[in-house]
């Protein structure tokens, strides 16, 4: 029987800011990205967010981004390696230090927005990446854009990677996502979604914006906290996994 990791970006509320319906995904989803602060949450959100994926059991990870709170972590920046290593660690860190205070233990790493299409396919920010996870501690995973340079680059350093594709973006005719800025970008209709999702699990394909199918292949599927429509979405994802005999379970 075919199985599938769902992850989901959560815990970036921050004081009286509430982002996307945390409680209400928590028990459809097998993995979780912590925000780290950088774009998204605050240290009682985060501490909170970690608190409930403890009860679900499911997987903890660190979701570090560009220091940009006003952009949501999705604007370009060009930072210093140096700089820019030293800040990942200080995120993942952090999630690291109060998943441990509370008897958890984080299991992976995702970059956050723009930071993640970077190292996608620069190799330098991936460099960036691959090096503060693997200082931070050797026996995290990455989680990352299937088929980008920063999974070629995980597998030549021999670094656990887990490949992931997307429920509620659309992709492009050469695997990547459509930028945000074009229309049709984000799927907020559950169908769409779910159906995406069971061609990326049972065809390791995905239909591109032009039309397209193209190869992807994922060992997990995401989809963001900030849909407005995120409940309804992963709820038919579980519908329609069910209908096709397909297992979600933690990687």
């Amino acid at each position: 029987m075919p199985t599938i990791d769902i992850n989901c970006d959560l815990g970036e509320s921050f004081v009286h800011y509430a982002m996307g319906n945390d409680e209400a995904v928590f028990p459809f989803i097998t993995s979780c990205n912590v925000a780290c602060g950088f774009h998204g949450g605050d240290p009682l959100h985060i501490e909170n967010t970690i608190r409930k994926a403890l009860t679900y059991g499911i997987n903890i990870g660190a979701h570090p981004s560009y220091p940009d709170l006003q952009g949501f972590g999705r604007r370009p920046m060009k930072i210093a390696p140096e700089e820019l290593k030293a800040l990942l660690k200080y995120q993942i860190a952090a999630v690291k230090g109060l998943t441990e205070s509370l008897g958890g233990r984080l299991k992976h790493v995702k970059p956050h927005g723009a930071l993640y299409n970077a190292a996608a396919v620069d190799e330098w920010e991936a460099e960036c990446v691959l090096e503060a996870v693997a200082e931070m501690d050797g026996q995290l995973i990455l989680l990352g854009m299937a088929g980008s340079v920063m999974e070629e680059m995980a597998h030549k350093r021999g670094m656990p990677f887990i490949a992931e594709a997307f429920a509620d973006r659309a992709y492009t005719a050469a695997g990547l996502l459509k930028s945000r800025k074009e229309p049709d970008s984000v799927i907020f209709d559950p169908h769409q979604a779910a159906h995406q999702v069971l061609n990326l699990v049972e065809r390791q394909e995905v239909r591109s914006d032009t039309g397209a199918w193209v190869t992807v292949k994922a060992q997990s599927i995401c989809l963001h906290g900030d849909n407005p429509n995120v409940v309804a979405i992963v709820q038919t994802i579980h519908l329609i996994l069910s209908q096709n005999s397909i297992s979600i379970s933690p990687f």
